[in-house]
């Protein structure tokens, strides 16, 4: 699948980062363009693998390079100030060959938060492709003020995106770990996963995929719209020990037991589903999924994804389960799991009773001010003397 990566704040460039740099490592071939967009020029300057032609700066007239503070109203005000600027660096990228764009923001601070949404907004208006957001949760120690700037946030990028899939950062940091060190290593776990999804369809060695899964699978699973996690699961295979009984027997490729190989697959389509997800949700009611499986071409079975599809219906309760698989040499079988539409989702609803209990507050506080500012002034409308 062919993407434009765009990511805005500061989280958001260094997730487009670790897709890019996954891209290249692997020889996905899914990245046609990467744009990072920051109100705070040291941010873009921290960046490695992003282009500084890609690299834009926004609101340099209202907050002179230094960033909006968490502060994402600022964010939104300033994305919408120089969204010309912002789509102009998209110019030299061949949008042509493009299957859909990918907006990628930390809903917690004031940049990616306020201006993602703004960004997704005008995407959808001039382009006919699809445009997808990778919204990232904050954890709950951040502070109250990053609560509150994803449940606001949250709530407008995902009626500006086609799908929103969604990290949420809280459910997989460690215990003990730096902040710098934690999240880089949760963007390396995020790229392996979209990585192996959206590498789907790329095929560029000549392999032939068992039963293919290309850039219109993933499009129509997403189509469903709403909130999108996903799942991984992988295990190593033995590939020498079958290049070494081949060779005995006098051909060239690996002898595998189909049987170990159809149970692998389907396996790890359980391990994938049922483990660590991006957003850990209740997969029941899930409106739509996607089953992808990578890997050396005589470890891929076309029953072993039909029988983990079949488990997959039965699980969620949908009957729109695709699958297929796209072949690549490593010495691993890896699974991924896209669930689209999810509903079920504990962190949401926190989010959501969040946002509620904050407008609320923001109602009385509104509702106080003119008593405040009326005690703080005297008999002639001047301030009552403090000290």
């Amino acid at each position: 699948m062919k993407l434009v990566l765009i990511g805005v704040g500061q989280a958001g460039g260094k997730v487009v980062e670790a897709l890019v740099r996954y891209d290249r490592e692997t020889k996905g071939q899914f990245v046609v363009g990467a744009l990072a967009v920051n109100t705070a020029r040291a941010d873009l300057l921290g960046l490695e693998t992003i282009p500084t032609a890609n690299r834009v700066l926004v609101g340099q007239a209202r907050v002179k390079g230094h960033g909006v503070g968490a502060d994402n109203e600022l964010g939104a005000e300033v994305m919408a100030e120089d969204i010309d600027e912002v789509l102009g660096a998209l110019d030299d990228t061949p949008t042509h060959e493009v299957d859909a764009f990918l907006v990628v923001a930390g809903l917690g601070g004031g940049t990616g938060s306020g201006g993602a949404p703004v960004l997704a907004h005008e995407l959808k208006r001039l382009y006919t492709e699809p445009v997808y957001g990778l919204g990232l949760l904050p954890g709950r120690d951040e502070g109250g003020i990053y609560t509150l700037n994803a449940a606001r946030s949250f709530q407008t990028f995902v009626r500006e995106v086609d799908n929103l899939i969604v990290f949420d950062n809280d459910a997989w940091r460690k215990t003990g770990e730096s902040v710098k060190q934690g999240y880089a290593e949760l963007n390396e776990e995020l790229a392996r996963r979209l990585g192996v999804l959206f590498s789907a369809g790329e095929i560029t060695d000549g392999q032939v995929a068992e039963s293919v899964v290309d850039s219109s699978e993933i499009i129509n699973t997403l189509a469903s719209g709403g909130v999108s996690t996903v799942g991984y699961a992988a295990a190593p295979i033995d590939r020498e020990r079958g290049g070494l009984l081949s060779r005995f027997r006098g051909k060239q490729e690996a002898v595998v037991d189909d049987s170990n190989v159809v149970n692998r697959v389907s396996s790890l389509v359980r391990r994938a589903t049922l483990g660590r997800l991006t957003l850990p949700c209740l997969v029941q009611g899930t409106e739509r999924a996607l089953v992808v499986v990578s890997g050396p071409p005589e470890a891929l079975s076309r029953r072993g994804i039909e029988h983990g599809r079949k488990w997959l219906e039965s699980e969620t309760g949908t009957m729109e389960v695709r699958g297929g698989d796209y072949p690549v040499d490593s010495g691993y079988v890896a699974v991924v799991v896209l669930l689209s539409g999810v509903t079920s989702v504990p962190r949401i609803k926190e989010l959501q009773a969040v946002a509620i209990e904050a407008q609320r507050e923001f109602g009385e506080r509104d509702a106080a001010s003119p008593e405040r500012l009326s005690d703080l002034l005297d008999t002639d409308g001047k301030l009552d003397t403090l000290f």
